[in-house]
């Protein structure tokens, strides 16, 4: 009888550290879960024209070879006084580029900078 009580006690112990390991392990997956999708969720960097989500990596790697930045070196040499600037749409902060896809900020600037005429 001893033995049969020894061993139902180690049972027991046995799933309550199981199930203790168990929803630990839940619980901790489900914060990283929660981090994850408040991390997606949350408010857009300070740069609102540097989310490229959606854009083709052949055209980011685009934007990188033509030396763009959102924020110009130059005062004045920005993409907004640029010929190739294409103007944000009403409502919206970000224009575009005649030589790439994607948001561009007002204050960027590349190496392919013209000034309007």
């Amino acid at each position: 009888m001893n033995g049969t009580s020894n061993r139902r006690l180690f049972l027991r112990q046995s799933l309550k550290t199981a199930l203790t390991v168990t929803g630990s392990a839940l619980l901790m997956h489900c914060a990283k879960q929660k981090a994850t999708v408040t991390a997606k969720t949350a408010s857009p960097s300070k740069e609102p024209c540097s989310d490229l989500t959606g854009v083709n990596p052949a055209d980011v790697a685009k934007r990188k070879s033509l030396g763009y930045t959102s924020q110009s070196p130059q005062p004045d040499s920005q993409c907004d006084n640029c010929k190739l600037w294409v103007p944000a749409k009403e409502g919206e902060e970000c224009g575009g580029c005649l030589l790439f896809t994607g948001p561009v900020s007002p204050g960027g600037h590349c190496t392919y900078w013209a000034p309007q005429v």
